[in-house]
């Protein structure tokens, strides 16, 4: 499957979760998104992907929650500044 047929059935499914407000299944298919955009080099989509996967891991309680910030740290794009 080529990297946009991936891309495009990924979000599909994203949108058929958010309908089903399946947050358990939102953890999962937003870091695959992420992971597939950071494969790209598109780090910026990688991390956008990545913070909603962070939030939902959050909310249902998923230890991917402690990966997921260890990602956004890893591109500066955590919320604790190294002040």
């Amino acid at each position: 499957m080529s990297f946009g047929d991936q891309l495009f059935a990924l979000e599909a499914a994203l949108l058929a979760a958010h309908d089903r407000d399946d947050h358990v299944a939102l953890v999962s298919l937003y870091r695959d998104a992420g992971a597939l955009k950071e494969l790209a080099g598109d780090i910026d989509a990688a991390c956008f992907y990545y913070t909603h996967a962070y939030v939902f891991a959050l909310e249902t309680g998923d230890p991917a929650s402690a990966d997921l910030l260890g990602k956004l740290v890893q591109y500066g794009r955590d919320a604790f500044p190294n002040n």
